[in-house]
């Protein structure tokens, strides 16, 4: 197939794009706010994906490549909307896939849509405090410090904590969703 997209054969193409539309959709919409980002980026993603096509390394697959231009993207749309301050959600899934393990690649957004914000709840006060403070009004650890009254290192740790927390949270409630897919 790589070679029939080399040569531009349009079916070609347009089989790529339906056998992973719905996981790099899900992808994205996973790590987004908002539905239309994700539709955007859908369509970012396949476009650079057909202009970069010559550089595809033959032994790769291509679901990874496309999952890696979306995480590309994420984090260039992280970059752009960060003076806006709208980057709490999105951040900190990519923080924790950072933590997880490559397999923990959630393809139904559903599921983390739903399971990241009961995880959230489960934290203590504090930690949630400190994450949102964090992701979302973008404050600085010494600030967050003088907010719950703890030393920078505190927060530092109290954060470390909280986000092992929350993939321990997200491995476990994923793993119990998605039986028969753990190969």
């Amino acid at each position: 197939m790589i070679e029939q997209l080399r040569r531009g054969d349009r079916a070609a193409f347009a089989l790529v794009i339906e056998r992973n539309r719905r996981t790099v959709y899900g992808y994205l919409r996973a790590r987004l706010q908002q539905s239309n980002d994700a539709d955007d980026m859908l369509q970012e993603v396949f476009l650079r994906f057909y202009l970069s096509q010559a550089r595809f390394d033959s032994t790769a697959l291509i679901r990874p490549w496309l999952l890696g231009i979306a995480r590309n993207l994420l984090r260039e749309h992280v970059r752009d909307i960060k003076r806006r301050k709208e980057v709490a959600w999105t951040e900190l899934c990519l923080e924790l896939e950072s933590v997880l393990p490559p397999d923990a690649l959630w393809s139904d957004a559903d599921d983390i849509i739903r399971i990241l914000p009961e995880c959230l709840e489960e934290l203590g006060p504090s930690a949630r405090q400190a994450i949102d403070l964090h992701y979302r009004s973008q404050h600085k650890l010494a600030d967050i410090g003088r907010e719950l009254h703890r030393s920078e290192g505190a927060v530092k740790l109290l954060m470390h904590r909280a986000r092992q927390a929350l993939k321990d949270c997200l491995q476990m409630r994923t793993s119990r969703n998605s039986p028969g897919e753990g190969n």
